[in-house]
């Protein structure tokens, strides 16, 4: 069958985006102009099984009832939260409800009139969903699945789009310290970059490192990147720190150690081989299609994507900060690493103590330092 045209779902657990999308699609079906009578929006928050229940019966009411002036009409199912697999969504009154609603749209919409539904959440198990999937124009936005290797990349790019919109451009690695502590949400990154927008004012548009530092405030993975970052940059203060705060707020050490310095060093040494072969450095684009002609053989030993293919984010990311170590340094801090997280796992030495000496061994690996 068709998608009819006068049928339309935005989801996905991407809460910003959706409402974001939705909001633009009620304003061009709506052209801009609800005046309160002509189109009709209900509010899909239900507190209960029974708040469920009268939600669908409200939108089949409005559905069935035709313009008072005539002419078009959109009725907006919005944000219904009452369309998961939870205690509300589970209940025989919910899910009559909206069965009921269900039995509306299959009966045929009268002329003119549109149904839109906005939700942040929904079983697609459910007959309600696969009866949308056929019949309704369906956009999804989900968010970005951090647990991916380089979903960075797609959240970069995001960014990008958001910021151009502002009129807004990242310099260097201002872009990439955004991406790490804004996170993967619609939401915060707009939140953020409408608060970076204020404070440069209309004057400034470049967005530098210390602009992202000072007004997005520090997450954890914002942290597991900044001490690595700092590690990069030979700053043995800054990552001290850092991992000294973590460590009084309760964070465990092999936790940080597996999730922020091996990472760091493992990347660092690979791209400082990388570079070695003489491929483009200093564009992005330009250095993963260089990193696809290597031969096969070539990149095995490189991290790889779920989906397949080299993960190539991280690596050119790290390209810069191994231009200050040596290859001999490198080997040397790929070498403590392994000591530490041994030392970590099988003997009583003081956790602070052995990352703060891994940190001295792999920052002394730099050029400056050596």
């Amino acid at each position: 069958m068709a998608a009819k045209p006068n049928i339309f779902a935005i989801v996905g657990s991407d809460d910003g985006r959706v409402k974001e999308e939705a909001l633009r699609l009620h304003r061009d079906l709506t052209g801009g102009n609800d005046d309160g009578f002509t189109h009709e929006m209900i509010d899909g928050t239900a507190d209960n099984s029974e708040g469920a229940f009268q939600i669908c019966r409200a939108v089949v009411e409005a559905l069935q009832t035709m313009p008072f002036f005539g002419g078009e009409k959109v009725v907006w199912l919005k944000n219904a939260t009452f369309l998961i697999d939870d205690v509300t969504g589970r209940s025989e009154r919910t899910l009559s409800g909206v069965e009921s609603l269900k039995n509306c749209l299959e009966a045929g919409l009268g002329n003119g009139v549109t149904f839109l539904l906005s939700a942040t959440g929904i079983d697609k198990r459910r007959a309600f969903w696969k009866y949308l999937e056929k019949n309704a124009q369906v956009k999804v936005f989900d968010k970005i699945d951090t647990s991916r290797e380089g979903w960075q990349e797609e959240v970069a790019d995001l960014v990008e789009k958001k910021a151009k919109d502002l009129g807004l451009r990242f310099e260097g690695e201002a872009l990439e310290l955004f991406v790490m502590l804004a996170g993967e949400a619609t939401r915060q990154i707009g939140n953020e970059l409408e608060k970076i927008d204020l404070y440069l004012g209309p004057d400034r548009r470049e967005v530098t490192v210390d602009d992202v530092r000072r007004m997005v405030p520090l997450s954890r993975a914002g942290v597991v990147f900044e001490i690595g970052n700092s590690l990069q940059h030979g700053d043995a203060a800054r990552a001290l720190e850092l991992i000294d705060q973590q460590l009084e707020r309760g964070e465990n050490a092999i936790g940080l150690m597996r999730a922020s310095i091996i990472p760091t060093v493992r990347n660092l040494f690979m791209a400082k081989v990388l570079a070695e072969k003489r491929l483009p450095t200093r564009n992005y684009k330009d250095f993963a299609a260089a990193l696809d002609r290597l031969p096969e053989v070539e990149r095995l030993w490189l991290p790889q994507k779920k989906g397949g293919g080299v993960n190539v984010y991280p690596l050119f990311l790290s390209l810069r900060g191994a231009e200050a170590f040596t290859m001999e340094g490198l080997r040397g801090a790929m070498e403590s690493a392994l000591r530490a997280d041994r030392s970590l796992v099988t003997t009583g030495l003081d956790h602070r103590l052995v990352l703060h000496r891994l940190v001295a061994e792999v920052t002394s690996g730099t050029r400056k330092r050596r």
